[in-house]
């Protein structure tokens, strides 16, 4: 039996780039091109339509952008899987990307090989990262870490202690409990003690 054929829709604004990156993929017998848009609300159209089993998104288009079109296709309940191609390798582009719902993330000087190689290994539902995305996504993952003593205060404080008894428990100041609490929101991505005990538990930081 023949390997399975990966259908794919291209979406960039640029006809000339849209036309390269069809002919690069089309090169390949695993991969047919079935569809393509020039921007995000048409390719939320054109993906509806012809149910592709690979994306590969341009990220910023007049109009709707492609985060925009990826967070669409996602509260959709889309199949497809999506993967960014881009000029832009920012951490905040490249992790705005991966939280709207990417499944891979490359920048357009990748090699016609590694494109067609991070298009079938998305259609077999793997991420797929160039270097910088990977290394952006690693940096975040180390940030986002929360020490054992952070561990410690959110834990004694999801008992409903307040600082004074927190610091008392763990033998340290006030000030001490204080820092930790502001330095442990911004990795929760909170604002406040009940946020944070809430994410907390939802991301299984306690038991």
């Amino acid at each position: 039996m023949s390997e399975r054929v990966v259908r794919v829709v291209v979406v960039d604004d640029h006809p000339v780039v849209r036309d390269g990156i069809k002919g690069m993929l089309s090169q390949d017998d695993r991969l047919e091109v079935i569809g393509e848009a020039a921007d995000g609300a048409e390719a939320i159209a054109v993906v509806t339509k012809v149910r592709p089993d690979v994306v590969v998104m341009d990220l910023r288009m007049p109009g709707t952008d492609g985060v925009a079109a990826i967070r669409a296709l996602r509260a959709a309940g889309s199949p497809a899987h999506i993967l960014v191609l881009t000029t832009y390798d920012t951490d905040r582009d490249i992790r705005t990307a991966v939280d709207a719902g990417a499944d891979g993330y490359l920048l357009k000087a990748t090699p016609r090989s590694e494109l067609v190689d991070a298009v079938l290994r998305a259609a077999a539902g793997q991420s797929v990262l160039g270097p910088t995305a990977a290394a952006s996504l690693m940096a975040r993952r180390r940030d986002a870490e929360l020490t054992d003593r952070e561990l410690q205060v959110l834990a004694a404080i999801a008992k409903g202690g307040t600082n004074r008894e927190v610091a008392k428990e763990l033998l340290v100041s006030e000030a001490t409990v204080k820092t930790h609490l502001l330095r442990l929101y911004p990795k929760l991505g909170v604002r406040d003690r009940a946020a944070a005990v809430r994410v907390a538990y939802e991301r299984g930081l306690l038991g």
